[in-house]
């Protein structure tokens, strides 16, 4: 079965046109490499896959294998080689340059900090991860909240495979990659507090308990968590900070960002189990975000709270315009305080309150409640 990533693979094109290098970077196994071969085949000498060995010797001297090719470039796994940032400076610096380069990365913070230092004004940074709504359709939606969005997750052929593959992921992650990046944390350690952060999705974080219960400083733990962030696994969400006499949250909330990986770690192996856990809101929250967030235009986003209770989800800054998304698993979300307490104390333009019905309606003039099928169809307005 192939899914057709219309708008990730117009979006890898347009940046090509503006800018000499592209770096597609986002989880292993997202699907960066089965973009890449529908842009270039990976039979031609222009295509170069950092775990093939003849690729590898190919680049044995890089300028050299490079500096002559002409038209798109695709160098897949560049984490392997990071001395090519350089090089690549180099070359696409010529004035007589008649090549693009598209270079394919699982996410690290290593690897953002290595582009962006040697390739400063001279590259685009495309983010992706797993599958959306929007690629696969609303009626996707309840095996894409179960399996979550890694295409060999989602495309399982039982869910039992689906399990296996999110085990193995998980596995691979954190016993061969992060070593691979230089991280030198035990993977049992990484996978305890990984399942820590699960516990914890949708909530404010706290770094103090799960420091103590691994028995390590508060800063080791935010490095774990800064690793995890680095990795594209999890997301932590910052705080809106308005000017209030009213006193807000200041510290991140926590998700792992893809559902699917959320459920391994919390021992949900089924929609009978999804449906009685106690963190299916918080699993249903995380989901609608990531749905948003990868189909919906914004510059920046956050949440908001304040010690009070008053709270939304997700707030999202688009230029001067601030709009607010509320997440919702229930049949008919009603008007709470808290919608209008966020609404009158942020100055946001509307409230989207997202649930997972059928039917679109008002709460008033500037909040509408929207099904989740209408996630990624401009349902939050024009940018």
């Amino acid at each position: 079965m192939t899914i057709q990533r219309t708008a990730i693979r117009a979006s890898i094109e347009a940046a090509l046109r503006r800018s000499p290098v592209v770096v597609l970077s986002g989880p292993r196994q997202c699907g960066k490499t089965t973009l890449a071969r529908e842009l270039l085949s990976e039979h031609s000498e222009n295509y170069f896959d950092l775990e093939d060995p003849v690729s590898v010797a190919r680049l044995e001297e890089p300028r050299t294998a490079l500096q002559s090719l002409r038209g798109l470039v695709v160098i897949d796994e560049v984490q392997r080689r990071p001395e090519l940032f350089p090089i690549l400076r180099v070359l696409v610096d010529r004035a007589d340059n008649a090549a693009r380069f598209l270079i394919l990365g699982s996410a690290s913070g290593e690897l953002e900090r290595q582009s962006s230092e040697s390739l400063a004004g001279r590259r685009e940074r495309i983010v992706i991860g797993g599958f959306s709504q929007r690629e696969l359709g609303s009626e996707a939606a309840p095996v894409l909240w179960r399996r979550g969005g890694f295409p060999l997750s989602y495309l399982a052929a039982t869910e039992e495979d689906s399990v296996a593959w999110r085990r193995q992921f998980i596995q691979s992650l954190l016993e061969r990659d992060f070593p691979q990046w230089g991280v030198r944390v035990p993977a049992t350690t990484l996978l305890r507090f990984w399942s820590m952060v699960a516990h914890y999705h949708g909530q404010v974080w706290k770094t103090s308990e799960p420091a103590r219960a691994l028995g390590v400083s508060e800063a080791t733990c935010r490095r774990y968590l800064d690793l995890l962030t680095d990795a594209l696994m999890i997301r932590q969400l910052q705080p809106w900070h308005a000017n209030l006499g009213k006193r807000q949250v200041k510290s991140p909330k926590v998700y792992v960002r893809d559902s699917g990986l959320l459920h391994q770690l919390l021992g949900v192996a089924n929609e009978k189990e999804l449906v009685n856990h106690p963190r299916l809101g918080a699993s249903w929250e995380g989901f609608v975000i990531e749905q948003v967030l990868a189909t919906e235009s914004h510059d920046e986003a956050f949440f908001w709270g304040t010690h009070q209770g008053a709270e939304i989800d997700l707030i999202l800054r688009r230029g001067e315009r601030l709009i607010g998304v509320e997440c919702k698993r229930a049949d008919a979300p009603r008007m709470t305080p808290s919608l209008r307490t966020a609404l009158d104390d942020l100055g946001l333009e509307r409230i989207v309150v997202v649930y997972p019905g059928q039917q679109r309606y008002q709460l008033t003039d500037h909040i509408d409640v929207v099904p989740l099928a209408e996630i990624g169809e401009g349902c939050l307005g024009a940018p």
